[in-house]
């Protein structure tokens, strides 16, 4: 009796065991997506009514624009830099100011962050997205007079149109310049609150000099919705090539 008891108890246990398995081959196979495929009607019916409502909401106008706005450089300003290097300090400083009670000194953003045009006529707020399709956030950089002046040089030697705000007076002359903000003479010894993305804070475009700042504020505020704010804000943009940056 004891032997069947102790022969089922090792069945038992063996049915139980867990067979160790290996893996002996990876097979992949590529499945075009394209028009072949059939689209099905019932997702078609489900995803409607949300593909109309975001249609709508992208198609909203929010403000106009007698002239086509691009980055296109013209004395290493565009329309659009100077648009967005404007608007995101305008609409951040009074956020920064109540926050810390201080204010923003300039702004400056990347060339390359300018993502697209905006055609004469109303601007909607797809727009907006298209003009900044990430979801970078506004930050306020305190940073020394040193790296000032290497943001200079960043600006002058890379010869593009880096948006930079109308608070800042950068006359460029031969190797040499000389800066102004706020209107007055850059002074080395001092600190300056520059705002930016967080992507360039940390280095993004190779912009190091706004790494390790003496403070980073944070004002939980996306460089979309200070553009789509902006718009909303301002019935019609009067954009236009000044002396914020002056080549002689």
């Amino acid at each position: 009796m004891k032997l069947s008891y102790f022969l089922c108890f090792f069945l038992v246990v063996i049915s139980c065991k867990k067979e160790q398995t290996h893996l002996r081959k990876i097979t992949a196979k590529t499945i075009a997506i394209d028009s072949t495929i059939k689209s099905s009607e019932k997702i078609v019916n489900i995803i409607a009514p949300y593909k109309k409502k975001l249609k709508d909401n992208m198609s909203e106008i929010l403000s106009y624009t007698p002239k086509k706005l691009t980055k296109e450089s013209i004395n290493m300003q565009s329309s659009l830099g100077n648009l967005l290097a404007d608007l995101c300090f305008e609409m951040a400083n009074p956020i920064f100011k109540e926050k810390y009670n201080k204010s923003i000194d300039f702004s400056m953003f990347n060339y390359g962050g300018i993502r697209a045009t905006i055609p004469a006529g109303k601007i909607t707020k797809e727009h907006a997205f298209k003009l900044m399709p990430f979801e970078n956030e506004l930050v306020v950089t305190e940073i020394t007079g040193n790296k000032v002046i290497e943001l200079v040089n960043y600006f002058i030697k890379n010869k593009v149109a880096n948006p930079l705000s109308k608070n800042l007076e950068l006359t460029i002359k031969d190797s040499s310049y000389i800066l102004k903000v706020n209107g007055k003479i850059f002074d080395k010894s001092k600190t300056y609150s520059v705002l930016t993305s967080d992507f360039l804070q940390g280095g993004g475009d190779k912009m190091i000099f706004f790494k390790s700042p003496k403070k980073l504020s944070k004002i939980n505020y996306k460089v979309r919705d200070a553009i789509i704010d902006y718009f909303k804000k301002v019935d019609t943009l009067k954009i236009s090539i000044d002396n914020r940056v002056i080549i002689k």
